[in-house]
């Protein structure tokens, strides 16, 4: 059995490309400095541009599709070498695109009512979104008793100093991030200080193994 999307790296990098030329060899550098899956937001107009050019080029990558919300979506980034798709948010019509796509997917939720009907539908992980404006560590500490079997990718408002507090929750696989993409190294192409970060947001797993 394949492992869980959620359990690929304790740090699922949210991307966002405003050059293509700049997806492979930031793929690279993530690569290397232990972040596999990668989630490049449809946020650019060469966001599927990006996901073909890392799906064809860099092979150790887990690429994925973030900010997915039509069903039009899901059939064009999977077709450009997606392999796995997160959304801010879920209804039944891309719920329906998404569980036919044949690949994993994190539907975004923020309340625990969303929860209760993905939970319903037989959907078990799920992207927390966003994360501290929803209520953040304690709102998913809650949620862990009433609600063990929902397991979550946390993305909004995390950084490296409140990584390590989400990690630790039971019902917490990976978290959602930017932190390791600072601007200045992505316009500078500093792509060395990009790996360096990932490394740095990589081991927050052994972190975690000793929480």
């Amino acid at each position: 059995m394949a492992p869980s999307l959620l359990d690929l790296a304790p740090v699922v990098p949210v991307v966002v490309i405003e050059d293509a030329s700049d997806a492979v060899p930031l793929a690279r550098a993530l690569v290397a400095g232990g972040l596999p899956a990668i989630e490049v937001t449809l946020r650019t107009p060469v966001a599927l541009d990006a996901i073909r050019a890392i799906a064809e080029e860099v092979p150790d990558a887990v690429v994925g599709a973030g900010t997915v919300i039509t069903p039009d979506q899901v059939t064009q980034t999977v077709a450009a070498g997606a392999r796995f798709l997160v959304s801010p948010g879920w209804t039944d019509v891309l719920l329906a695109a998404m569980r036919g796509s044949g690949v994993p997917f994190l539907p975004g939720v923020s309340t625990t009512s969303e929860v209760v009907a993905l939970l319903e539908r037989g959907v078990t992980e799920m992207k927390f979104f966003p994360a501290e404006a929803a209520g953040g560590t304690a709102y998913l500490r809650s949620l862990a008793g009433p609600l063990p079997q929902a397991r979550f990718c946390p993305t909004g408002g995390i950084g490296s100093a409140n990584a390590p507090e989400y990690l630790s929750l039971p019902n917490v696989g990976c978290v959602g991030g930017t932190w390791m993409l600072p601007a200045d190294a992505i316009a500078a192409r500093d792509w060395g200080r990009v790996e360096a970060l990932a490394r740095e947001a990589a081991g927050l797993k052994t972190l975690r193994a000793q929480v």
